[in-house]
This record gives structure tokens, sequence and C-alpha cells, in this order.
């Protein structure tokens, strides 16, 4: 029965720690709150900590290595005079294809309007119009303009200002190229963790009252992707083997619109460029998502992905064909610097040019299940951004909804740990022997890995593609034995372990929603799944109703 081995997940995934350790042997660093990541959500939650003690903001790569800082559109919130909460909540929930948590929604998109405003104090700038109000976009799935912009670079803007107020501040530690290679628990709460010092090359236990994990997405278990190389799903993938309940990872967003080139990452290309009047053509040159949805171009993000996926099928063609030449290039220039200068350095003309586009796995809709405070399962642990299940997205991410749920989450956890009372901490933690692993490191475990999810666990699934990328990443930890030290191979890991839960869900979910489609089960199945995936080590994966899962059982901070 398909369910069945949808659920018998590989004994590899059942290790609880990557390293055998001893944390009376490792340097230790106590601190009352550790954030992991640098995006919009690790920044905000170092920034807010500060002012509840000694924080270090431990980051992968160096701090503006992340997926906020590649976010071209913007950040939506309900600011015009003709919106509301109201319309912006009715959107996010129509996109989410009826897996949204409607409290969630509502206290997002509630908070909106303040966060935008704290980050303008800080110093964010964003586009304005020639009567000074606040310049707003529209892109896939609003049905008005609602997203605050900085050009086309409104994630690097964020990422620069965040960034550079958390390096003045005397409370915050910055810790760069330091790998997160495991959560360390005591019992069932989360107490900090340990990471590779990228000095001495040897782990570190980081002591914590409470951890804050903001480690963004996975998009690098795909072949084409618009994510940065340190987007390899660490968080998620530690979240698991520390026993935390992980929620929705069938639901892997593809971005229609990526530059079809040969750069790795995948350039994205905005839909607000669309929003502004831009085409998709077919082969013929002819616009094919006119009668597909009323709002054509900017139909949701799944919508168009799978139509351009028919379409590139049907023309026996590797992409599709964005066409901006009506629009006129001075502001085409002005209004989308870096898209412009992307196209020239590819060899085209934005204004003059078909641009050649494809969808690339973009965002990662599911991981960390957290409530409508970031609280996780276990106590002590809390997460925010890409990295989490929140219930905001439901089963499609309405556009630039995340960047605001990055924002919005961490001031909602921050002010969680003002209330609440310290944990008791452990002197030490030993961990039991790791057995030796059988896995294929290396650039061709990669490479094997990469392609087996894009080639079987795609835009459109199957109960026969998703059994075989089952068998074969389950065979990727049986190539060749090795010791686990190097922060690559760790990193290599994490990517099995997403994967193989990315697969399996995928497999359990005999329907097709939002980004998850089936091509044996085509339809909406909302009698059986109109339900959260929960999945946790150790045990069978729960399929658990809507409301259920945005108030997790009371737990001490």
């Amino acid at each position: 029965m398909a369910e069945a081995d949808a659920t018998r997940l590989p004994n590899s995934l059942g290790r609880r720690y990557l390293l055998e350790f001893d944390t009376a042997e490792l340097i230790s660093k106590h601190y009352d709150v550790l954030v992991i990541g640098s995006g919009i959500a690790g920044l905000t939650a170092a920034l807010m900590a500060s002012r509840l003690g000694k924080v270090a903001l431990v980051t992968k790569g160096e701090v503006k290595e992340t997926n906020t800082w590649y976010a071209q559109g913007g950040i939506a919130g309900a600011v015009g005079e003709a919106d509301s909460v109201e319309l912006h909540l009715a959107d996010t929930i129509v996109v989410g294809q009826g897996l949204c948590e409607s409290d969630v929604v509502r206290a997002v998109v509630a908070e909106a309007g303040e966060a935008l405003r704290d980050l303008v104090s800080l110093g964010v700038h964003f586009d304005r119009g020639e009567d000074g109000r606040v310049a707003l976009a529209r892109e896939g799935g609003h049905s008005l303009p609602r997203v605050l912009h900085s050009g086309d670079a409104t994630g690097a803007e964020v990422q620069n200002t965040l960034s550079g107020v958390v390096r003045l501040s005397l409370s915050i530690d910055v810790i760069e190229n330091a790998f997160l290679i495991d959560l360390l628990t005591a019992g069932d709460t989360c107490v900090g963790a340990l990471i590779h010092d990228p000095e001495t090359h040897r782990p570190q236990a980081y002591w914590a009252e409470a951890t804050v994990l903001a480690t963004g997405g996975c998009g690098q278990v795909y072949r084409v992707t618009t994510n940065p190389l340190v987007a390899t799903g660490d968080g998620v993938a530690a979240a698991w083997r520390a026993g935390a309940d992980v929620a929705d990872l069938e639901f892997v967003q593809f971005h229609p619109t990526a530059l079809d080139s040969a750069a790795s990452p995948k350039f994205l290309i905005t839909e607000a460029l669309r929003g502004e009047g831009a085409y998709l053509l077919d082969c013929e040159e002819q616009r094919f998502m006119l009668g597909v949805h009323p709002l054509a171009e900017l139909a949701p993000r799944d919508v168009v992905s799978r139509e351009i996926e028919k379409v590139m099928a049907r023309c026996k063609r590797p992409n599709v064909w964005l066409d901006a030449r009506h629009l006129d290039a001075a502001y085409l220039e002005k209004r989308f610097p870096t898209i412009w200068a992307a196209c020239k350095d590819a060899g085209f003309n934005l204004s003059a040019d078909l641009i050649p586009v494809a969808p690339a796995a973009h965002y990662m809709i599911g991981g960390v299940c957290i409530d409508i405070d970031g609280r996780t399962s276990m106590p002590g642990l809390y997460a925010s951004g890409e990295a989490t299940a929140s219930g905001l997205h439901g089963a499609n991410r309405l556009a630039s909804n995340s960047l605001l749920e990055g924002l919005v989450f961490s001031r909602r956890i921050m002010r969680v740990l003002e209330r609440s009372d310290t944990p008791q901490m452990p002197t030490r933690i030993v961990s039991g022997p790791v057995p030796a692993t059988a896995l294929f490191t290396g650039p061709k475990g990669r490479q094997a890995l990469q392609d087996t999810m894009s080639t079987f666990v795609g835009m459109t699934r199957t109960e026969g593609s998703l059994r075989e990328a089952a068998a074969v990443l389950e065979g990727l930890a049986g190539v060749l034995d090795v010791s686990l030290r190097r922060p690559e191979e760790l990193e290599l890991q994490n990517m099995v372990t997403v994967a193989t839960l990315i697969t399996h869900a995928a497999w359990l979910r005999a329907e097709s929603r939002g980004t998850h489609f089936r091509g044996d089960f085509p339809a909406r199945d909302d009698e059986r799944w109109r339900v959260h995936t929960i999945w946790r080590r150790g045990a069978k994966p729960r399929m658990v109703p809507l409301a259920e899962t945005t108030t997790p059982e009371p737990q001490e901070a």
C-alpha cells in the first residue's frame, strides 16, 4: 500500500546527533539568546533579543549570504488607502488553497504596518512616488498593489540596513562562517547548539536559554534553483534530529520566471515586472495565461509555473518567453536596474528582446512546525522565516509574504521571551556512539541528490517517481563509508535528510493542492487531505486538521 511505504523512512534518519561528542571536552559559550541564521528573520530576532541580554548571531556563511539578500520583489503590507487587513488576509487564504491557518494569517498581516514602520525607522528605504507616498507594486495573487519595494533589490536593502545595525550592537556577537551541526537538548528541552568553529575547525557548545532557528530554505536540494549555495535545509534537519515536529514538507514553491541561463543559482526575475505589464509568451509568441486564470500572468505562482511546464512540453523547449518590449525602456531600467543588468550580462536587452525564463525551485513552504508565536514543539526552541511551517502560506505562498513572515514572527518570538521563565541549564551533554555512516560525499553526491529531486520530485510527482526517488535517496547513504567531520559532509547529510522528508511527504499526500501536484491524483481532496502532515523522528506521520496545529501543548520557554 502506497501510504504504508510512504511512512517508512530510512534508518539513517533515526540518528540523534551527527557527531560523537562530550561538551565537557569542548569550548563552551553562554548566551541568553542564540539566533541561527542572518536573513530578515535572524537579524530581526537578534536586534530585538539584544534588549533581553547577551545574544549570539551565528550564520553559516557571511551575514549577507541569505535568501533575503536575493529577494527582489518586496514586502507585502496593507498600507495603501484602498487596501485593508481583510483584503490581504483574503488574498493570502485564496492562494493558500485551503491550508492557511486563518488566525495566523490575520496575526501576520495585521502586524505588517507597524513592522514596516519599524523597518523604516531603522533606516530601510522604500521607493516613493512623485507625491511622496510609498510606492506599491502588484504581484501574483494580489488583488491590488500592496508590495513595498526598494527598486528590484528590496532584500539587499533590508539585509544591508539590518546587518549594519546588528554590527553596531554591543550586546550581539556575530559569528560568521560557523556551521550548525546539531541542536543540543536536555530531555525534551533545547538548550543551545553544537557549532563548527571556523578557526579551530572543531565543534563548540553554544548554551542558550532560548534558541531561534532562522536558517532559511533548502532550494539547493534541486538542480535548478534561485537559492544561494548555503540554502541546504540545515535548520530543518537539525530540528528533525532533535525531535521537533516538522510539517508540510511536500509543498515546495517553484518561481515561474527564473532567467534561463547557465548561472547557478538561477537569477530570479520578479513577478513585479509582470505586475508592470510584461507578458508570458509561448514558442509561437502568443500569450498563454489569458484563458488559464482570471489574473493571467499575475495568477498565483503554482498556477503560472505549472502552465509554463505544460507549454515547455508542448513546444519542446527548455523555456518560455518574458516580453517587456512594449514597456518604456527608460522606466524599465530605472524601476528594475538589477534585472536590466542581469539580462544585459546574459546578452539580452530587456526592452528589445524576448527574455527566456523557466521555473526554478524557490521557496520551502513546509519546515519546523511553529505556533502563532514562533514556538516549536520543543521547549526552548523557536523558529522564524522560511525554515518554518507556520500556517501562513498554506499550500502555496502569496508573493512577497515571505519577508513579512520572518519579520513578524521574530517580533512575536521576542515578545514571548520577554515574559518567559529561564530554563535550567545542564552542565554536560554526551552524545552516544555514532555508528559508521555510509554517505555519498563530495560534488558527485550533491549532484546525484539534486538530479534525483529534479527528475522525480519536481513540480509534477507520481507514486512511481516518488518511489524511485525514495529508493535512490536511501541508496545515497550506502555508497561510500566516511567519517562525518567536515561541514560539507554534514551539509550533504542534511540535504539527504530534507530531500527524503520532502519525498516521503509528497508520496503520502495522495492529492494535488497548491504547489504539490500529483499526476496520479490530479484533483484536490478536501474531505481527506485538508490537513497538515506532521512528522517527528521515531514516530509515524500524523495528519492534523487545521487549527489544531496553531496552539501546541503549553510549554515553558
